[in-house]
């Protein structure tokens, strides 16, 4: 790196001024150490906006530069060069980059040239595609080969960039009419052949648009009973021509498929989900029902309280189910509630250890109602509330009592 330094001095209060073919100008002022250490800060400041020169030369001599946007950062380095807070060689900084920016002039001039140079070429492409499709509609009579024409245009079309968005527009909305025309205008060749033929390709078009929409329903029971409608009006409708006819119920049969699979798929998932939860509901249970209650009623409270924390979390269990499930496990909880009540009376609330139990498992709900709550679950905020309203209840029933 050359010696940046010698373009710049320090004077007796710290100031430090770069030297410039138009004389001195203060870039800074430097308290931290000697004039040296001063002079070698500003001359790496210079250094780095050397290399970001250095780095926009190599990429415009690369062709890997937008040449737009090397010439921007050229002129705003050129524009913040005079009063840059640095210490080098400003001048020869300077004059390179006057030099660079007129280099990326020219290759932003080319690259522009080169745009309009496509777009016109692109423009162009497109008017005879759409000129090619306007003849097909106004003239051929060869009704496959021109359809499938038509469609190979549009791919050409989509393979087609940098028309401006005003010509695009215009030139598609020809080439859509044209479409338009020559399908219409087939539709009206094969009417005049065979009208009874266009009116059940008609018909059985609209069932199959019907049937298509209906693919993505989740209104599982109203959709597959529509379809079943649909299959019926199918069997009662004349046929198309066979061509057609194949066409068609491919795509009315896709559409009754993709609904069915659909419908399945989203069915056997949630039966494997609730298969799932009742078997956890079910190990639950188990493991209520085999608490000893009796032995240790302040244990068997803890327990069954874990087993009811873990009970939402397994998630919907068959409806058929639900219910049973409930009932066992509030049965042993009354069972449990019971035990505790009969302990209860057996102690004064003062001394009875269960009363500071009781206080910890309201401190514990409403724990678990702040958990809810901060998770934004509906459900679990419900339960968790009516849990801690009854567990206040008891508190304060067991605190007045006696």
């Amino acid at each position: 790196m050359s010696d940046w330094t010698a373009f710049g001095r320090v004077d007796e209060d710290g100031t430090v001024y770069v030297k410039t073919s138009a004389g001195e100008r203060a870039v800074g002022s430097w308290q931290a150490g000697t004039p040296e250490e001063g002079l070698a800060h500003f001359a790496r400041r210079f250094a780095d906006l050397v290399t970001e020169v250095d780095l926009i030369e190599a990429r415009l001599a690369s062709g890997a530069a937008d040449a737009g946007h090397s010439l921007s950062s050229l002129r705003r380095l050129r524009g913040s060069l005079d009063e840059a807070h640095v210490v080098g060689d400003i001048d020869g900084l300077g004059a390179r980059l006057d030099k660079l920016t007129g280099v990326a002039e020219e290759k932003a001039n080319e690259a522009r040239a080169a745009r309009d140079a496509a777009r016109v070429e692109a423009l162009a492409a497109k008017t005879a595609l759409v000129e090619e499709a306007e003849k097909i509609a106004n003239e051929s009579t060869q009704w496959k080969s021109s359809g499938d024409r038509l469609r190979q245009i549009l791919d050409e079309w989509k393979l087609i960039k940098g028309v401006d968005k005003k010509a695009d527009g215009e030139l598609w909305k020809r080439y859509a009419a044209a479409r338009d025309g020559f399908t219409r205008r087939r539709g009206a060749h094969f009417a005049n052949l065979d009208s009874q033929r266009k009116q059940a390709t008609g018909q059985k078009e609209h069932l199959v648009t019907e049937a298509e929409s209906l693919a993505t329903s989740t209104e599982w029971a109203a959709t597959a009973n529509r379809l079943k409608e649909l299959m019926s009006e199918w069997k009662a409708a004349p046929r198309a021509s066979k061509e057609v006819e194949q066409r068609l119920w491919e795509r009315f049969r896709a559409a009754q498929d993709a609904f069915f699979t659909h419908r399945s798929e989203v069915f056997s998932a949630r039966d494997n989900e609730q298969k799932a939860a009742l078997e956890k509901r079910q190990e639950l249970l188990s493991q209520a029902e085999a608490i000893d209650v009796d032995a240790d009623p302040r244990a068997a409270q803890a327990a069954l309280r874990e087993i009811q924390g873990h009970w939402h979390d397994t998630g919907r269990v068959p409806r058929e189910a639900a219910a049973s499930l409930d009932r066992r496990l509030r049965a042993v909880d009354d069972k449990v509630r019971a035990a505790m009540e009969s302990a209860w009376r057996r102690t004064t609330p003062e001394s009875s250890p269960l009363l500071a139990q009781m206080r910890e498992q309201v401190a514990e709900a409403e724990q678990r109602l702040a958990r809810a709550q901060t998770a934004g679950d509906a459900k679990r905020i419900r339960e968790a509330q009516a849990a801690l309203d009854q567990k206040r209840q008891f508190l304060k029933l067991a605190e007045h009592s006696g």
